[in-house]
């Protein structure tokens, strides 16, 4: 959800090791660094910062917002919200959560943002440091997938994922590639 939290002793060394593979591979020369403005999508984009490539922080790539259930844990909800906790398990596309954004309005979020920054620097590379949900709506949008219903593919922490915007249309080259983080726990 959007509850600011910072990135834990192996996600500070998740984002150095993708820092590294990306200076290694060259994709530290992208023109561009985006980055969600939650902390801990900045903390995994702050070590590819350089001289060049300044660091830009967009609300509009924030993961999906929860309402109240954000900050609590499972058994909590399941126990204090039993009834929106199952209504939520459903994974209906257009249910809000009090407070919260329904995936309907999360996806036209994200996907209205990432399509104004591929428009708007058309022919340049772009570094972006997002989460899991949008990523999510990305993967949905390429596929033409139904908003409701369970994740479809890979997300893991800090995976790199190659995907283009051409002629109006999203392509994705490479998808959750982690061979940055062989011998990391």
């Amino acid at each position: 959800g959007q509850i600011d939290v910072s990135l834990n002793e192996l996600g500070h060394l998740q984002a150095a090791r993708l820092a590294q593979h990306l200076l290694q591979t060259g994709w530290a020369q992208a023109d561009q660094l985006h980055s969600s403005d939650l902390q801990r999508a900045m903390q995994t984009a702050t070590p590819m910062r350089t001289s060049a490539l300044e660091l830009q922080p967009q609300s509009g790539l924030r993961e999906q917002g929860f309402g109240i259930f954000e900050g609590r844990s499972v058994s909590e909800l399941q126990q204090d919200m039993p009834e929106l906790w199952s209504q939520w398990r459903r994974f209906e596309a257009d249910f809000e959560l009090p407070g919260g954004e329904s995936t309907q309005r999360f996806h036209a979020r994200v996907m209205a943002h990432l399509t104004d920054l591929a428009q708007r620097n058309q022919g340049q590379r772009l570094l972006i440091v997002t989460h899991g949900g949008v990523l999510d709506m990305l993967w949905r949008t390429v596929h033409g997938l139904a908003l409701s219903g369970y994740r479809q593919c890979q997300i893991p922490n800090t995976g790199i994922n190659h995907v283009v915007y051409q002629q109006g249309a999203w392509r994705i080259l490479d998808w959750a590639r982690v061979d940055h983080l062989q011998g990391l726990p």
